[in-house]
């Protein structure tokens, strides 16, 4: 094949795998976002005769590894029961609409910060949903709010979200400096949620008479302290090795996540079934993707002829549009991949800005995140369903407050 030929396949590939992150997969065949990335990969490594080592090297080793650690202690957290019991034991008190929702979007923002904002959805929706429901409250907003607390507290660290560890590992950013930039943004736009959710339209509106369903309790995990208590340690400790010591973070993590896999009570195959392996798939084929199209030249082509008419991706505002709309066009792990090599002279500001503006805009639309989906899906299962209107009305003004606040405050630091 010639180099032409070779360069417009392996642009149609690029195209085909990306049309599958917008899609959310090619529904005609029966293939979601991972297994496009993974035959995407597959095919670029036929076309271009990329070798297995090389193909080896552009995957980001050390993200795969965070992620994969993490999981394990998201896994260990929720086999304890520990999300589902936070979240009863605040939701049990009495209180005030507001403070209720105050309370949970707290919890949920902090924990997403520590562990997965995915997990923590999986494990909190099904109790507020039901919490809801027995207090005469409309679930909807509280369910909504979950989600974009979820998104927003997960925006805190560098460990809260994958795309966040992809920087932080790619852009190599300290993880407390990270925190000191991002946590003031995302406390605000935590507060601007709960103000929309309390005071903002429809907030007093009736609830419709819902009995919560029978036997709604059966799959939450039983509150097991011993479990809970080691997982919390074992995060406790490496967030304290991130913030004080200059190890590198994917191997603190991975010894973390040994630690809990020897267990006497919790069986390892157990803990790995937790383990969000298409996840790491997706990873894999998109960073073989990106690599083969970068090989090729046609990426620095592309960025250069932007360049000429002076859209430079590194410059701040730049990057914040691009990252919301492309974090909406294709998810936002895709869209931080397409754009971290493209970064340049941007440092940490700029890897600060792509984190919190991919992350924050995962809210605009209910396919924003995966977050926001399983919320609507659990939703659904409990007998609250609500759809992309619903989120919509919530989720847009919002979205567009926190990147206000967003766009402001790295103005005010730079």
């Amino acid at each position: 094949m010639t180099a032409l030929g070779t360069d417009t396949a392996v642009l149609v590939v690029f195209g085909v795998v990306y049309l599958g992150m917008f899609l959310g997969g090619l529904p005609a065949v029966k293939i979601d976002r991972t297994g496009v990335a993974v035959l995407g990969a597959i095919a670029l490594i036929a076309i271009t005769g990329l070798s297995l080592e090389e193909a080896a090297r552009a995957v980001d080793l050390p993200t795969i590894v965070l992620l994969f650690a993490f999981m394990v202690v998201s896994a260990q957290m929720r086999l304890g029961g520990f999300y589902t019991a936070v979240t009863r034991a605040v939701a049990g008190r009495p209180m005030p609409r507001a403070a209720l929702l105050a309370a949970l979007l707290g919890v949920a923002a902090v924990l997403s910060a520590v562990f997965s904002n995915d997990v923590v959805c999986l494990a909190m929706t099904p109790v507020v949903a039901r919490i809801c429901l027995q207090r005469g409250l409309r679930p909807v907003p509280f369910l909504v709010g979950l989600a974009c607390a979820a998104n927003i507290g997960s925006a805190a660290t560098l460990i809260g979200n994958p795309q966040n560890m992809l920087i932080g590992s790619v852009m190599e950013l300290s993880f407390g400096d990270y925190l000191a930039a991002a946590w003031p943004p995302v406390l605000a736009s935590l507060v601007l949620l709960w103000l929309w959710l309390a005071a903002g339209p429809g907030a007093r509106a009736a609830a419709a008479p819902q009995p919560a369903a029978a036997g709604a309790e059966a799959g939450d995990p039983p509150f097991d302290a011993l479990q809970s208590a080691k997982g919390l340690l074992v995060a406790a400790v490496l967030f304290g090795v991130f913030l004080f010591t200059p190890w590198p973070r994917e191997v603190a993590a991975l010894v973390g996540a040994g630690v809990l896999l020897l267990s006497r009570r919790l069986h390892s195959s157990q803990v790995m079934g937790f383990v969000d392996w298409p996840l790491l798939l997706l990873f894999i084929g998109l960073f073989i993707v990106n690599h083969a199209l970068a090989q090729s030249g046609l990426a620095g082509e592309a960025v250069a002829a932007l360049r000429a008419q002076g859209v430079v991706l590194s410059e701040p505002g730049t990057l914040l549009v691009l990252g919301v709309l492309l974090s909406n066009a294709v998810s936002n792990v895709p869209a931080v991949m397409l754009l971290l090599p493209h970064l340049g002279d941007a440092g940490a500001q700029g890897g600060t800005l792509l984190a919190l503006a991919s992350t924050f805009a995962g809210n605009l639309l209910l396919v924003g995140s995966i977050a926001n989906l399983i919320v609507a899906d659990l939703a659904q299962k409990a007998g609250v369903p609500f759809g992309w209107r619903e989120h919509a009305a919530i989720g847009v003004p919002v979205t567009l407050l926190s990147l206000g606040v967003l766009w402001g405050w790295m103005r005010l630091v730079s």
